[in-house]
């Protein structure tokens, strides 16, 4: 289980991503097209084709993370337009009493 301040952010990666890439990878993809910081301490969620694996990377103040979590029913479903580079999205407004209710969405290609 992974706790996190209120403050923290949670990045979708709408689309799919190729979940081969590994820490250095998904950084990339944080830095480059999303133009934001993956030492920021908010969380990157990224899915892949099948939507059966979801991959978080988080700065925890020390290193990055990266978190894996693999389905073996189901999908992960969200941002299933395809992917392409870097459009914004408004975010929903965000409630108080769930961080991960602000949600920014950004769609990439990986």
């Amino acid at each position: 289980m992974l706790i996190v301040p209120a403050s923290v952010k949670v990045h979708l990666a709408l689309g799919y991503t190729d979940m081969r890439k590994g820490m250095d990878g998904l950084a990339m993809l944080v830095q480059e097209p999303l133009k934001k910081d993956p030492f920021s301490g908010h969380l990157f969620a990224f899915r892949g084709k099948k939507a059966s694996m979801l991959k978080i990377l988080f700065w925890d103040g020390n290193g990055l993370c990266l978190f894996t979590k693999r389905i073996d029913q189901g999908r992960f479903g969200w941002g299933l337009l395809p992917p392409i580079v870097s459009q914004r999205h408004s975010p929903p407004a965000p409630r108080e009493a769930n961080p991960t209710t602000a949600i920014q969405e950004d769609r990439i290609r990986s």
